[in-house]
């Protein structure tokens, strides 16, 4: 039974104090009731005896401290789920805003989910193709990982996200494979450059959509990951399915978290973010996985744009401690017409061992990476060398290698936002660059590779 309370002592902000309050719980919802019935929603933020500080999910205008009321509700916040949701847009606290009809549902879950337990983890193993050379090839995304991207503001990530979530797939399967993605703090543009790019390829028939607009309240702002992990969780889980998650952009997201975290006047930490960031990401980033028993799987891609491109900065620095690995977007090779402007070599795949090879992608998959990642780093030293030193300083070994990263970069990683390369084309444009090099110069490739696919012009 709801119970009612009209001892509002104080509003401030997003935040407001309920005195006199019995049996109220952390994270506990409610309705806010105006004095002329309007209703807002809210949700309990902290309680110290029997006062609660609440936080409110629209604008505090127009409560009134005498005339208004506060109703608890004796339930978290929760989402109807169904597969139902496939191909739909819904806002950041799980409404439906792409005109169609309420989601009936099959059941409700909460929100925050619960961690999954380390022992009934399974470990990530399979391949999933992007269609992006500088992932699949050389940073190769696993089934049940956590593989970040690192951007940085006024780099094309929301492309790139738009064409990881258009072309991944889980190869040699006919297993249902679905996309959850998640947008918050995003500009109006943004959201409709998501909508139209899933509406216009078909992508849309199997993906949610979650959009956070940058004038929505920072509160709907910390639920929206949440609603989408507990989509994927269900799809995954409860369906069997294989879902990629695409959250972006986990920085409007700390940001949010700082807002509340300043407004319920909480000591800051790093930069002002709480203290207890890392353990917030966290609770979004280990929802990821693969659990044992069951077949489905959920794989995430968060992406964030690192404050003045800092790695060091504590959203991509506590980031990079709790996933598998990054890819980084460099604005050297934005500038230089690169797209996507992959920077392979800061860039890692921790589980990119576990996902290639003889029956997930091709036996000479880990040699030729290495190769390629070994020549492409001699290549960019031996470019620097000419810019110091003059062409005429380089021996004709390291001209070569100088010519080999000017293509790898312009036909290997450049690539565009629209094409859809399987792994087998990725493999053989890394051979074609490889033959650039003399063959004595591939000490990194077993002999029988290179006898197979080197001598092969």
């Amino acid at each position: 039974m709801p119970r009612e309370y009209r001892t509002i002592q104080e509003v401030a902000g997003p935040l407001m104090m309920v005195h006199g309050v019995e049996n109220v719980v952390y994270n506990e919802l409610g309705e806010i009731e105006l004095a002329n019935g309007e209703k807002r929603r809210c949700k309990v933020l902290e309680i110290d005896g029997t006062t609660a500080l609440v936080q409110l999910f629209e604008a505090s205008t127009g409560i009134s401290l005498e005339s208004s009321k506060v109703r608890f509700l004796g339930r978290t916040m929760s989402m109807g789920v169904s597969e139902d949701m496939m191909s739909r847009v819904f806002d950041g606290m799980g409404q439906p805003i792409d005109g169609g009809p309420a989601i009936l549902p099959e059941k409700r879950m909460d929100i925050n989910g619960l961690p999954m337990n380390p022992a009934a983890r399974q470990y990530p193993q399979e391949f999933i193709q992007t269609g992006v050379s500088a992932i699949d090839g050389l940073n190769t995304l696993v089934r049940g990982q956590k593989l970040p991207i690192f951007s940085a503001s006024g780099l094309p990530h929301a492309q790139l996200a738009a064409q990881i979530a258009r072309q991944a797939k889980v190869r040699g399967t006919d297993e249902p494979f679905a996309v959850v993605f998640a947008a918050m703090g995003i500009t109006f543009e943004e959201a409709n450059y998501f909508i139209n790019s899933f509406k216009e390829t078909g992508a849309i028939d199997r993906t949610v959509l979650f959009i956070n607009l940058a004038n929505d309240p920072a509160v709907e702002r910390i639920a929206t990951p949440r609603m989408a992990l507990t989509a994927a969780e269900y799809l995954a889980f409860e369906k069997n399915m294989h879902v990629l998650v695409i959250l972006t952009d986990i920085t409007n997201y700390a940001d949010a978290l700082r807002e509340i975290s300043a407004a319920r006047k909480e000591v800051p930490g790093r930069r002002g973010y709480p203290g207890y960031m890392y353990t917030d990401l966290a609770s979004l980033y280990e929802r990821a996985g693969r659990q044992q028993g069951k077949t489905g799987s959920i794989t995430m891609i968060p992406i964030l744009t690192m404050p003045e491109d800092d790695k060091t900065h504590p959203i991509p620095d506590l980031t990079g401690y709790i996933t598998e690995g990054q890819i980084i977007l460099s604005r050297e090779l934005y500038r230089k017409g690169l797209m996507p402007p992959i920077d392979v070599l800061p860039s890692l795949s921790r589980l990119k061992d576990k996902g290639i090879g003889e029956g997930k992608t091709r036996a000479d998959h880990a040699d030729t990476m290495n190769q390629l990642f070994a020549a492409y780093a001699r290549g960019k030293d031996a470019k620097e060398l000419m810019t110091i030193l003059g062409e005429a300083a380089l021996t004709d070994v390291d001209k070569l290698y100088a010519k080999f990263a000017d293509e790898f970069e312009n036909r290997y990683v450049s690539q565009g936002y629209e094409t859809d390369r399987d792994i087998e084309e990725t493999l053989s444009i890394g051979w074609e660059l490889l033959r650039i090099l003399p063959r004595s110069e591939l000490k990194r490739i077993k002999d029988k590779f290179l006898d197979e696919y080197y001598d092969k012009q």
